[in-house]
């Protein structure tokens, strides 16, 4: 009799849960679908009312685009426990998991905005500022979480203090670079774009400012990976500072009794015809060193737009030099002991 009596409860329960989780599931569906209809239509009427890549329905759109999906899932979770009966563990980690699905689309938003200010900055985006800033605001979200889920963060920052000190003993050479590209970035000497030489083997276009290493693009379109110390702590010539423009030259060597006045206008002319050439800066023939034994030594002095390429205009500016320079019978230097 007590049996007979149990059962039809048990069933009766049974059918209320079935019945509420379909109610939940449905609510928790309805809910999905009506959500990503009004974030779709949202979005869109910011795409279409943007001007630019700098204006404000521009940028809400990049900052909503991802988090707004965390959103629509949390709010359809939400809506979902309103209807659907569960045990108090389980609606605990249900409500946890709205609360780590928001802070984390909020540290999102954070990041692109942080990421965003950055770019502004004289300094470039390197991938190393990147990392860093993701790095920091995903640390202060995964702190926020844990502190709201109860968790004692000062045990996980005393092991970070210990391993931290471990690490750093055991990769010295990688934290002193590693501090070597944000002193890169902070201070920087370099940006991405700007041509630098650090020796005659190693210039170019520097590419990426990374956690260990900058990579420099050389004008033979080969890649040198060269680590930060190295950039840090020896001489830096930056071709782009202060001002992308910079002065070039060409050596000019002629025999004793060349027509000096001749030889001046050639190469002044065959400078100012190079369209490479910045036509503000007149260009000048200038002794360096002179007066020579066995011939005379100038230099043809000009302005281009930016060194990457110079060599290129110097060797067009020569070619067109030395063709006058035999139409004109310009005499060259003698070499003592040939006939």
């Amino acid at each position: 009799m007590m049996t007979r009596g149990v059962a039809p409860a048990h069933n009766e329960r049974r059918v209320n849960w079935n019945f509420n989780g379909l109610e939940a599931l449905a609510v928790f569906g309805s809910s999905i679908l009506v959500l990503l209809i009004v974030r779709w239509w949202i979005l869109r009427g910011l795409h279409r009312a943007s001007t630019g890549p700098d204006s404000f329905p521009q940028v809400a759109w990049e900052y909503l685009k991802t988090p707004s999906l965390l959103w629509v899932l949390a709010g359809s979770l939400e809506l979902g426990l309103d209807v659907f009966v569960l045990e108090p563990r389980w609606r605990t980690l249900t409500q946890n998991s709205i609360v780590g699905f928001v802070i984390f689309s909020m540290a999102l938003m954070l990041n692109a905005m942080v990421q965003r200010g950055i770019s502004k900055l004289p300094f470039a985006m390197a991938g190393l500022s990147r990392t860093l800033t993701r790095l920091f605001v995903f640390g202060i979200g995964l702190l926020i979480l844990l502190r709201f889920w109860g968790i004692s963060i000062t045990p996980i920052l005393t092991a970070l203090g210990v391993g931290g000190l471990a690490v750093a003993l055991a990769l010295q050479d990688t934290l002193g670079n590693l501090f070597a590209g944000v002193h890169l970035l902070v201070e920087a000497p370099i940006s991405v774009g700007q041509f630098i030489r650090l020796s005659p083997e190693e210039e170019g276009v520097v590419t990426d400012i990374g956690w260990r290493t900058t990579r420099l693009l050389t004008p033979a379109n080969a890649t040198i990976i060269v680590p930060n110390k190295t950039i840090t702590n020896n001489n830096l010539l930056n071709y782009d500072l202060p001002v992308l423009r910079v002065g070039t030259g060409i050596p000019i060597l002629i025999g004793h009794g060349a027509d000096m006045a001749l030889v001046e206008r050639i190469c002044v002319e065959a400078a100012k015809a190079n369209p490479g050439v910045l036509p503000d800066a007149e260009p000048l023939l200038v002794a360096d060193p002179g007066m020579m034994a066995t011939h005379l030594q100038f230099r043809l002095v000009f302005q281009v737009e930016r060194q990457l390429g110079s060599g290129l205009i110097r060797s067009a500016i020569l070619k067109t030099i030395l063709r006058r320079f035999n139409e004109e019978q310009i005499p060259f230097p003698e070499i003592p002991g040939r006939r």
